[in-house]
């Protein structure tokens, strides 16, 4: 595994919701444990972290930010996605990514998922998969 400095995290944050309503975002946190345990020096970027409020930005605003984390991703040295379902904007990340070459980490139940199976350098069916192949991968 070549040496990984910096962090996407891309996930769900509205999926299929209507309005303003947000999936539970607990997920970011034990994700950036994990990653903050195999890989302690390296930056994570959380776009949720830096725009908690997006949902209720202005058009401008909320155009700005997705454009924003978008570019923030693919100058990243790892995406790590989490999708319990489809995410809209996830899949635009991964496609950027995937277009870079950058590896692309997916976290999901979904597997037989198009965008998922194709866009993905790795998928893990849960964090605790996700752990155990890092745990693999940086003992070898």
């Amino acid at each position: 595994m070549k040496q990984i400095k910096s962090f996407f995290l891309a996930g769900i944050i509205q999926g299929s919701k209507k309005g303003k309503i947000l999936h539970n975002q607990d997920y970011r946190h034990q994700i950036k444990d994990i990653l903050k345990k195999y890989f302690p020096d390296a930056k994570i970027i959380d776009p949720v972290n830096i725009h908690p409020n997006s949902v209720g930005y202005d058009y401008s605003t909320g155009e700005s930010v997705f454009h924003e984390s978008i570019r923030q991703a693919i100058h990243c040295d790892c995406l790590v996605a989490y999708l319990p379902e489809a995410s809209m904007g996830t899949a635009v990340e991964m496609w950027e990514c995937y277009k870079k070459k950058i590896p692309v980490w997916t976290i999901t139940p979904m597997k037989e998922n198009w965008s998922i199976k194709f866009l993905s350098t790795e998928i893990f069916e849960s964090l605790e998969e996700f752990e155990r192949f890092l745990t693999s991968e940086l003992s070898a």
